[in-house]
Protein backbone atom coordinates (compact mmCIF):
# COMPACT_ATOMS: atom_id res chain seq x y z
CA UNK A 1 0.00 0.00 0.00
CA UNK A 2 1.33 3.56 -0.50
CA UNK A 3 0.50 6.30 1.85
CA UNK A 4 0.30 10.09 0.83
CA UNK A 5 0.81 12.10 4.71
CA UNK A 6 -0.89 15.73 5.19
CA UNK A 7 2.15 18.25 5.07
CA UNK A 8 0.30 20.73 7.37
CA UNK A 9 0.39 18.14 10.20
CA UNK A 10 3.35 17.27 9.54
CA UNK A 11 4.52 20.20 10.14
CA UNK A 12 2.13 20.99 13.26
CA UNK A 13 3.81 17.45 14.70
CA UNK A 14 7.36 19.23 13.31
CA UNK A 15 6.51 22.42 15.75
CA UNK A 16 5.31 20.53 18.77
CA UNK A 17 8.55 18.23 18.64
CA UNK A 18 10.96 21.24 18.00
CA UNK A 19 8.81 23.13 21.49
CA UNK A 20 9.72 19.93 23.89
CA UNK A 21 13.21 20.77 22.51
CA UNK A 22 13.48 18.50 19.65
CA UNK A 23 13.50 18.48 16.19
CA UNK A 24 11.26 16.98 13.41
CA UNK A 25 13.51 16.46 10.66
CA UNK A 26 13.83 12.39 8.34
CA UNK A 27 17.42 12.15 10.96
CA UNK A 28 15.10 11.12 13.76
CA UNK A 29 16.07 8.13 15.05
CA UNK A 30 14.57 5.06 13.20
CA UNK A 31 12.60 4.09 16.29
CA UNK A 32 10.55 7.39 16.30
CA UNK A 33 10.32 8.14 12.34
CA UNK A 34 8.82 4.32 12.55
CA UNK A 35 5.90 5.58 15.22
CA UNK A 36 5.43 8.68 13.43
CA UNK A 37 4.77 6.78 10.24
CA UNK A 38 2.31 4.82 11.80
CA UNK A 39 0.78 7.58 14.03
CA UNK A 40 0.20 9.46 10.38
CA UNK A 41 -0.62 6.42 8.52
CA UNK A 42 -3.99 5.87 11.11
CA UNK A 43 -4.92 9.25 11.42
CA UNK A 44 -3.62 11.52 9.25
CA UNK A 45 -3.58 10.19 5.73
CA UNK A 46 -5.94 12.15 3.15
CA UNK A 47 -5.53 9.56 0.43
CA UNK A 48 -5.00 5.64 0.48
CA UNK A 49 -4.39 3.57 -2.55
CA UNK A 50 -4.36 -0.16 -2.29
CA UNK A 51 -1.74 -2.05 -3.63
CA UNK A 52 -4.13 -2.06 -6.76
CA UNK A 53 -4.48 1.35 -6.76
CA UNK A 54 -7.96 1.54 -7.06
CA UNK A 55 -8.96 2.08 -3.89
CA UNK A 56 -9.27 5.82 -2.06
CA UNK A 57 -8.95 6.26 1.92
CA UNK A 58 -9.63 9.43 3.56
CA UNK A 59 -8.44 10.16 7.16
CA UNK A 60 -8.23 13.74 8.91
CA UNK A 61 -7.86 15.33 12.26
CA UNK A 62 -8.06 18.78 12.68
CA UNK A 63 -6.05 19.51 15.40
CA UNK A 64 -2.73 17.33 17.03
CA UNK A 65 -1.38 17.57 20.38
CA UNK A 66 1.83 15.84 21.71
CA UNK A 67 1.42 14.86 25.51
CA UNK A 68 3.93 12.55 27.48
CA UNK A 69 6.80 12.79 25.07
CA UNK A 70 6.38 10.71 22.04
CA UNK A 71 4.36 8.16 23.87
CA UNK A 72 0.65 9.86 23.20
CA UNK A 73 -1.07 11.89 20.68
CA UNK A 74 -4.73 13.43 20.91
CA UNK A 75 -6.14 14.25 18.14
CA UNK A 76 -9.64 15.96 16.64
CA UNK A 77 -12.26 15.69 14.34
CA UNK A 78 -11.01 12.12 13.27
CA UNK A 79 -12.57 10.63 10.16
CA UNK A 80 -11.29 6.69 8.66
CA UNK A 81 -12.70 5.70 6.00
CA UNK A 82 -12.43 2.91 3.62
CA UNK A 83 -12.78 1.77 0.13
CA UNK A 84 -13.39 -1.19 -2.65
CA UNK A 85 -12.05 -2.31 -5.55
CA UNK A 86 -14.22 -0.04 -7.49
CA UNK A 87 -14.31 2.75 -4.88
CA UNK A 88 -17.81 1.86 -2.68
CA UNK A 89 -17.45 2.48 1.06
CA UNK A 90 -17.06 -0.14 3.12
CA UNK A 91 -16.80 1.35 6.22
CA UNK A 92 -16.40 4.82 7.75
CA UNK A 93 -15.95 5.63 11.50
CA UNK A 94 -15.73 9.67 12.62
CA UNK A 95 -14.83 10.63 16.61
CA UNK A 96 -14.40 14.34 17.77
CA UNK A 97 -12.12 13.52 20.68
CA UNK A 98 -8.92 10.16 19.92
CA UNK A 99 -5.84 9.30 21.30
CA UNK A 100 -3.08 7.46 19.89
CA UNK A 101 -0.69 5.44 22.44
CA UNK A 102 2.77 4.24 20.58
CA UNK A 103 2.94 1.21 22.91
CA UNK A 104 -0.26 -0.42 22.25
CA UNK A 105 0.05 1.08 18.83
CA UNK A 106 -3.94 1.51 18.42
CA UNK A 107 -5.93 4.45 18.79
CA UNK A 108 -8.43 5.00 21.27
CA UNK A 109 -11.23 7.23 20.16
CA UNK A 110 -14.30 9.09 22.35
CA UNK A 111 -17.73 8.34 21.63
CA UNK A 112 -17.00 7.41 18.17
CA UNK A 113 -20.03 6.72 15.34
CA UNK A 114 -19.52 4.08 12.58
CA UNK A 115 -20.95 3.11 9.52
CA UNK A 116 -20.55 -0.46 8.12
CA UNK A 117 -21.19 -0.68 4.50
CA UNK A 118 -22.07 -3.66 2.01
CA UNK A 119 -22.57 -3.23 -1.71
CA UNK A 120 -22.34 0.47 -1.44
CA UNK A 121 -25.27 0.11 1.39
CA UNK A 122 -24.80 1.26 5.64
CA UNK A 123 -26.19 -2.20 7.09
CA UNK A 124 -25.14 -1.35 10.54
CA UNK A 125 -24.38 1.69 12.42
CA UNK A 126 -22.39 1.75 15.12
CA UNK A 127 -21.46 3.30 18.53
CA UNK A 128 -19.13 3.42 21.20
CA UNK A 129 -18.54 5.65 24.62
CA UNK A 130 -14.81 5.11 24.27
CA UNK A 131 -13.45 2.38 21.53
CA UNK A 132 -10.05 0.91 20.41
CA UNK A 133 -9.62 0.93 16.56
CA UNK A 134 -7.58 -0.64 14.66
CA UNK A 135 -8.03 -1.20 10.98
CA UNK A 136 -5.25 -2.94 8.07
CA UNK A 137 -7.53 -2.00 5.24
CA UNK A 138 -9.31 -5.33 4.90
CA UNK A 139 -10.84 -5.26 8.62
CA UNK A 140 -12.15 -3.48 10.92
CA UNK A 141 -11.94 -3.82 14.88
CA UNK A 142 -13.55 -1.80 17.43
CA UNK A 143 -12.83 -3.00 21.47
CA UNK A 144 -14.93 -0.96 24.03
CA UNK A 145 -18.85 -1.10 24.73
CA UNK A 146 -19.72 -1.15 21.01
CA UNK A 147 -23.85 -0.77 20.23
CA UNK A 148 -24.42 -2.51 16.35
CA UNK A 149 -27.77 -1.76 14.57
CA UNK A 150 -29.20 -2.82 11.40
CA UNK A 151 -31.33 0.16 10.37
CA UNK A 152 -32.72 -2.34 8.05
CA UNK A 153 -34.78 -4.88 10.71
CA UNK A 154 -34.19 -3.31 13.63
CA UNK A 155 -31.38 -5.96 15.22
CA UNK A 156 -29.71 -4.43 18.20
CA UNK A 157 -26.63 -5.95 19.16
CA UNK A 158 -24.36 -4.92 21.99
CA UNK A 159 -21.35 -6.45 22.65
CA UNK A 160 -17.20 -5.62 23.94
CA UNK A 161 -15.26 -6.16 20.50
CA UNK A 162 -16.57 -6.33 16.94
CA UNK A 163 -14.50 -7.01 13.78
CA UNK A 164 -16.01 -6.50 10.14
CA UNK A 165 -14.62 -8.27 7.40
CA UNK A 166 -16.33 -6.69 4.56
CA UNK A 167 -14.46 -9.32 1.66
CA UNK A 168 -16.61 -12.30 3.69
CA UNK A 169 -20.08 -10.04 4.23
CA UNK A 170 -19.30 -11.13 8.01
CA UNK A 171 -19.59 -8.80 10.98
CA UNK A 172 -18.33 -10.43 14.02
CA UNK A 173 -19.76 -9.14 17.86
CA UNK A 174 -18.13 -10.82 20.91
CA UNK A 175 -17.80 -11.24 24.68
CA UNK A 176 -21.02 -11.04 26.34
CA UNK A 177 -23.15 -10.36 23.45
CA UNK A 178 -27.09 -8.88 24.11
CA UNK A 179 -29.08 -9.16 20.99
CA UNK A 180 -32.26 -7.48 20.54
CA UNK A 181 -35.31 -7.41 17.70
CA UNK A 182 -39.05 -7.21 18.47
CA UNK A 183 -39.22 -10.55 17.49
CA UNK A 184 -36.09 -11.97 19.92
CA UNK A 185 -33.73 -11.15 22.70
CA UNK A 186 -30.49 -13.53 22.96
CA UNK A 187 -27.48 -13.42 25.15
CA UNK A 188 -24.55 -15.32 23.47
CA UNK A 189 -20.63 -14.79 23.93
CA UNK A 190 -20.54 -14.31 20.01
CA UNK A 191 -22.41 -13.11 17.18
CA UNK A 192 -21.56 -13.65 13.36
CA UNK A 193 -23.54 -11.58 11.14
CA UNK A 194 -24.21 -12.32 7.41
CA UNK A 195 -25.73 -9.49 6.38
CA UNK A 196 -26.54 -9.96 2.50
CA UNK A 197 -28.30 -13.53 3.82
CA UNK A 198 -29.90 -11.48 6.94
CA UNK A 199 -28.56 -14.15 9.59
CA UNK A 200 -27.18 -13.78 12.49
CA UNK A 201 -25.25 -17.15 14.28
CA UNK A 202 -25.24 -17.36 18.12
CA UNK A 203 -22.58 -19.08 19.43
CA UNK A 204 -21.41 -19.94 23.37
CA UNK A 205 -24.11 -20.37 26.39
CA UNK A 206 -27.02 -18.70 24.00
CA UNK A 207 -29.92 -18.04 26.07
CA UNK A 208 -32.85 -16.84 23.55
CA UNK A 209 -36.05 -15.44 24.51
CA UNK A 210 -39.07 -15.37 22.06
CA UNK A 211 -42.33 -13.23 22.92
CA UNK A 212 -44.49 -14.87 20.25
CA UNK A 213 -44.81 -17.38 21.31
CA UNK A 214 -43.54 -17.18 24.56
CA UNK A 215 -40.69 -19.55 24.91
CA UNK A 216 -37.19 -19.78 25.72
CA UNK A 217 -34.50 -21.88 24.01
CA UNK A 218 -31.02 -22.73 25.50
CA UNK A 219 -28.12 -24.11 23.45
CA UNK A 220 -24.61 -23.94 22.54
CA UNK A 221 -25.23 -22.83 18.58
CA UNK A 222 -28.13 -21.09 17.61
CA UNK A 223 -28.68 -19.58 13.57
CA UNK A 224 -31.20 -16.89 13.64
CA UNK A 225 -32.72 -16.26 9.94
CA UNK A 226 -34.70 -13.13 10.86
CA UNK A 227 -36.26 -12.79 6.69
CA UNK A 228 -37.43 -16.64 7.08
CA UNK A 229 -38.48 -15.66 10.93
CA UNK A 230 -36.27 -19.09 11.83
CA UNK A 231 -34.83 -19.96 15.08
CA UNK A 232 -32.20 -23.15 14.26
CA UNK A 233 -30.02 -25.27 16.39
CA UNK A 234 -27.89 -28.01 15.51
CA UNK A 235 -26.80 -28.69 19.31
CA UNK A 236 -28.75 -30.22 21.88
CA UNK A 237 -31.00 -27.74 23.16
CA UNK A 238 -33.31 -27.07 25.51
CA UNK A 239 -36.88 -25.11 24.55
CA UNK A 240 -39.15 -23.73 27.41
CA UNK A 241 -42.77 -22.81 26.62
CA UNK A 242 -44.27 -20.39 28.88
CA UNK A 243 -48.26 -19.09 29.79
CA UNK A 244 -49.10 -16.72 32.27
CA UNK A 245 -44.89 -16.38 32.84
CA UNK A 246 -44.36 -19.87 34.13
CA UNK A 247 -43.18 -22.72 32.23
CA UNK A 248 -46.15 -25.09 30.55
CA UNK A 249 -43.84 -27.62 28.30
CA UNK A 250 -40.48 -27.88 28.32
CA UNK A 251 -39.13 -29.70 24.81
CA UNK A 252 -35.43 -31.02 24.14
CA UNK A 253 -33.55 -32.38 21.50
CA UNK A 254 -30.00 -32.92 19.98
CA UNK A 255 -31.31 -30.33 17.62
CA UNK A 256 -34.36 -28.21 16.23
CA UNK A 257 -36.15 -25.49 14.46
CA UNK A 258 -38.51 -23.20 15.83
CA UNK A 259 -40.12 -20.81 12.94
CA UNK A 260 -41.83 -18.10 14.69
CA UNK A 261 -44.41 -17.19 12.11
CA UNK A 262 -45.83 -20.51 12.27
CA UNK A 263 -45.48 -21.02 15.95
CA UNK A 264 -44.30 -24.61 15.39
CA UNK A 265 -41.14 -26.48 16.64
CA UNK A 266 -39.56 -29.48 14.99
CA UNK A 267 -37.08 -31.26 17.43
CA UNK A 268 -35.16 -33.80 16.36
CA UNK A 269 -32.80 -37.30 17.79
CA UNK A 270 -33.83 -37.97 20.83
CA UNK A 271 -36.57 -35.48 21.20
CA UNK A 272 -38.77 -35.09 24.19
CA UNK A 273 -41.05 -33.04 25.05
CA UNK A 274 -42.66 -32.66 29.08
CA UNK A 275 -46.35 -31.19 29.58
CA UNK A 276 -47.30 -30.08 32.75
CA UNK A 277 -51.22 -30.43 31.94
CA UNK A 278 -51.86 -33.28 31.90
CA UNK A 279 -48.51 -34.81 33.36
CA UNK A 280 -47.42 -36.63 30.50
CA UNK A 281 -44.07 -36.82 28.62
CA UNK A 282 -43.52 -37.42 24.94
CA UNK A 283 -40.19 -39.26 23.50
CA UNK A 284 -39.73 -39.66 19.83
CA UNK A 285 -36.82 -39.41 17.33
CA UNK A 286 -38.57 -37.03 15.89
CA UNK A 287 -41.94 -34.57 16.77
CA UNK A 288 -43.19 -31.53 15.21
CA UNK A 289 -45.02 -29.49 18.52
CA UNK A 290 -47.40 -27.22 17.10
CA UNK A 291 -47.77 -23.94 19.59
CA UNK A 292 -50.61 -22.29 18.38
CA UNK A 293 -52.51 -25.28 17.53
CA UNK A 294 -51.39 -26.84 20.92
CA UNK A 295 -50.68 -30.19 18.85
CA UNK A 296 -47.84 -32.86 18.99
CA UNK A 297 -47.14 -34.95 16.11
CA UNK A 298 -44.50 -37.87 15.56
CA UNK A 299 -43.80 -39.61 12.49
CA UNK A 300 -41.44 -42.67 13.82
CA UNK A 301 -41.65 -44.49 17.11
CA UNK A 302 -43.44 -42.86 20.56
CA UNK A 303 -42.72 -43.42 23.76
CA UNK A 304 -45.74 -41.54 25.72
CA UNK A 305 -45.48 -41.54 29.77
CA UNK A 306 -48.27 -40.90 32.14
CA UNK A 307 -46.12 -39.57 35.01
CA UNK A 308 -49.13 -39.85 38.24
CA UNK A 309 -50.70 -43.34 37.25
CA UNK A 310 -47.36 -44.28 35.70
CA UNK A 311 -48.67 -45.54 32.21
CA UNK A 312 -46.66 -46.04 29.72
CA UNK A 313 -47.49 -46.32 26.02
CA UNK A 314 -45.31 -47.15 22.42
CA UNK A 315 -46.49 -46.94 18.92
CA UNK A 316 -44.92 -46.35 15.69
CA UNK A 317 -46.30 -43.16 15.71
CA UNK A 318 -48.60 -40.93 17.57
CA UNK A 319 -50.74 -37.51 17.81
CA UNK A 320 -51.58 -35.31 21.16
CA UNK A 321 -54.01 -33.06 21.23
CA UNK A 322 -53.36 -30.84 24.94
CA UNK A 323 -56.27 -29.00 25.13
CA UNK A 324 -58.71 -31.68 24.94
CA UNK A 325 -55.67 -33.98 26.82
CA UNK A 326 -56.41 -36.62 24.29
CA UNK A 327 -53.75 -39.16 22.35
CA UNK A 328 -53.69 -41.10 19.17
CA UNK A 329 -51.42 -43.76 18.49
CA UNK A 330 -51.12 -46.28 15.22
CA UNK A 331 -49.12 -48.77 14.68
CA UNK A 332 -47.99 -51.79 17.08
CA UNK A 333 -49.99 -49.92 19.97
CA UNK A 334 -48.83 -51.47 23.50
CA UNK A 335 -49.85 -49.80 27.01
CA UNK A 336 -48.35 -51.17 30.08
CA UNK A 337 -49.94 -50.58 33.52
CA UNK A 338 -48.32 -49.91 37.14
CA UNK A 339 -48.45 -54.04 38.00
CA UNK A 340 -47.27 -55.03 34.47
CA UNK A 341 -51.11 -55.40 32.92
CA UNK A 342 -50.99 -54.50 29.12
CA UNK A 343 -52.66 -53.86 26.41
CA UNK A 344 -51.74 -54.08 22.69
CA UNK A 345 -53.63 -52.90 19.08
CA UNK A 346 -53.28 -51.89 16.29
CA UNK A 347 -54.75 -48.02 17.23
CA UNK A 348 -55.24 -46.81 20.39
CA UNK A 349 -56.99 -43.49 21.71
CA UNK A 350 -56.45 -42.45 25.04
CA UNK A 351 -58.25 -40.16 26.97
CA UNK A 352 -55.74 -38.92 30.20
CA UNK A 353 -58.76 -36.77 31.67
CA UNK A 354 -60.79 -39.52 32.37
CA UNK A 355 -58.26 -42.22 32.37
CA UNK A 356 -60.02 -44.16 29.60
CA UNK A 357 -58.13 -45.63 26.73
CA UNK A 358 -60.16 -47.33 23.50
CA UNK A 359 -58.38 -49.79 21.27
CA UNK A 360 -59.27 -51.50 17.90
CA UNK A 361 -57.70 -53.74 15.75
CA UNK A 362 -55.84 -57.16 17.07
CA UNK A 363 -56.44 -56.12 20.54
CA UNK A 364 -54.75 -58.34 23.41
CA UNK A 365 -55.49 -57.28 27.05
CA UNK A 366 -53.36 -59.34 29.58
CA UNK A 367 -52.89 -58.97 32.86
CA UNK A 368 -51.13 -60.75 36.35
CA UNK A 369 -52.81 -60.96 38.92
CA UNK A 370 -55.17 -62.86 38.47
CA UNK A 371 -53.06 -64.26 35.36
CA UNK A 372 -55.13 -64.56 32.32
CA UNK A 373 -55.06 -63.32 28.47
CA UNK A 374 -58.35 -61.41 26.53
CA UNK A 375 -58.30 -61.66 22.84
CA UNK A 376 -60.56 -59.69 21.10
CA UNK A 377 -61.09 -56.96 18.24
CA UNK A 378 -61.82 -53.93 20.54
CA UNK A 379 -61.69 -53.09 24.02
CA UNK A 380 -62.60 -50.03 26.79
CA UNK A 381 -61.81 -49.60 29.96
CA UNK A 382 -59.04 -48.09 32.93
CA UNK A 383 -55.61 -49.73 32.22
CA UNK A 384 -54.73 -48.50 35.68
CA UNK A 385 -57.61 -49.80 37.65
CA UNK A 386 -57.54 -52.88 35.36
CA UNK A 387 -61.22 -52.76 34.33
CA UNK A 388 -61.09 -53.49 30.77
CA UNK A 389 -63.84 -54.86 28.56
CA UNK A 390 -62.86 -56.97 25.29
CA UNK A 391 -65.68 -57.01 22.67
CA UNK A 392 -65.81 -59.54 19.38
CA UNK A 393 -63.05 -61.34 18.12
CA UNK A 394 -62.06 -63.57 15.26
CA UNK A 395 -63.96 -67.03 16.44
CA UNK A 396 -67.71 -65.70 15.45
CA UNK A 397 -67.78 -62.13 17.32
CA UNK A 398 -66.87 -63.82 20.43
CA UNK A 399 -63.80 -63.12 22.93
CA UNK A 400 -61.61 -65.55 23.56
CA UNK A 401 -60.04 -65.92 27.24
CA UNK A 402 -57.11 -67.43 28.25
CA UNK A 403 -56.73 -68.35 31.68
CA UNK A 404 -52.70 -68.99 32.17
CA UNK A 405 -51.94 -71.93 34.98
CA UNK A 406 -50.10 -70.33 37.83
CA UNK A 407 -46.65 -71.86 36.93
CA UNK A 408 -46.55 -70.35 33.51
CA UNK A 409 -47.68 -66.95 34.96
CA UNK A 410 -44.51 -66.92 37.38
CA UNK A 411 -42.12 -67.40 34.62
CA UNK A 412 -43.97 -64.35 32.81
Amino acid sequence: MKYQFNHKATEILGQRAEGKGEKFSPSLTPRLSSFLILLLSFFLVTGLVSCGGKSPIASQANTADSSDEDSKLTFFDVTLEQADEVGRPIWKVQAKRAKYTKEKQIGQAENPYGELYQDGKVVYQVKADVADIEQDGKQLFLKGKILATDPKNGVVLQGNELEWRPQEDLLIVRNQINGTHKQLQAVAQEARVKTRQQRIEFSGGVVANSADPQLQMRTEHLNWNIKEEKLIADRPVQIDRYKNNQISDRGKGNSAEVNLKTKIAILQQNAQLDLLDPPLQIASNSMTWNMNAETVTTKSFTRMFQRVEKVTVTANQGEMKIPQKTVYLTGNVNAVGQRRQSLNSNTLTWYLDNKLVEAQGNVVYRQIDPPLNFIGETAVGNLQTENIVVKGGNSGGRVITEIIPQERANRQ
